[in-house]
């Protein structure tokens, strides 16, 4: 095969996959590192972080591309606080970070870029309320509403008690709020008597 041939398959391969790959996926479906680096330095691919490749002609939001590349590269990462808020709509906060929960004892992930707010969680409190949402095409880990208005209340310190307080508030406007479900996770997340005084007034 020769070079030309080489690098169309491999864009081609990366086009199926939404235009993001890990190293270790690309060489399972065929493409060789040697055609990873012609890629690389001619331009068609970019490398955001080690061992993660993103097409440059793939056509993507840049916020849908930073948290299918963070998904990728930390695995046991969840989107949580602002991240979640905006993911669910319950914000008109922009993060210029991505706020991402990991359980207590975990490595430190080395990404340098996007910009990271780690939140480390006790295991219970980590695996709670933990969804999957498809974004750009991929499966990526969110906590649910309720939890990460939960959350926002515990480190409310971190993202501002207006912000959680608002976010709430908007939450309660809607026709699918389900009180029992947030109060459920505001115990697990021990701030249900922070929480139940704004939901009392807000509803």
């Amino acid at each position: 095969m020769t070079q030309e041939s080489a690098r169309e398959k491999a864009k081609r391969i990366f086009e199926d996959h939404r235009g993001v790959l890990r190293l270790s996926e690309a060489k399972k479906l065929g493409v060789h590192p040697q055609t990873l680096a012609r890629m690389l330095r001619d331009g068609m691919l970019e490398r955001p972080a080690r061992g993660l490749y993103l097409l440059r002609t793939a056509a993507r939001p840049i916020v849908d591309s930073d948290l299918v590349q963070v998904a990728k590269l930390v695995p046991k990462a969840v989107f949580c606080l602002l991240t979640a808020l905006s993911i669910h709509d319950l914000t008109t906060q922009i993060p210029r970070l991505l706020y991402i929960a990991l359980p207590r004892g975990s490595w430190k992930p080395s990404v340098t870029y996007p910009p990271l707010d780690i939140t480390w969680l006790s295991q219970g409190a980590y695996r709670a309320g933990i969804e999957e949402h498809r974004i750009a095409g991929f499966a990526v880990p969110v906590y649910s509403r309720e939890k990460t208005l939960a959350d926002c209340f515990k480190f409310r310190a971190k993202v501002g008690e207006d912000v959680a307080v608002e976010a709430l508030r908007e939450y309660l406007r809607r026709r699918d709020r389900d009180i029992d479900r947030l109060l459920h996770y505001a115990t697990i997340d021990r701030v249900r008597n922070v929480m139940e005084p704004y939901i009392k007034a807000l509803a």
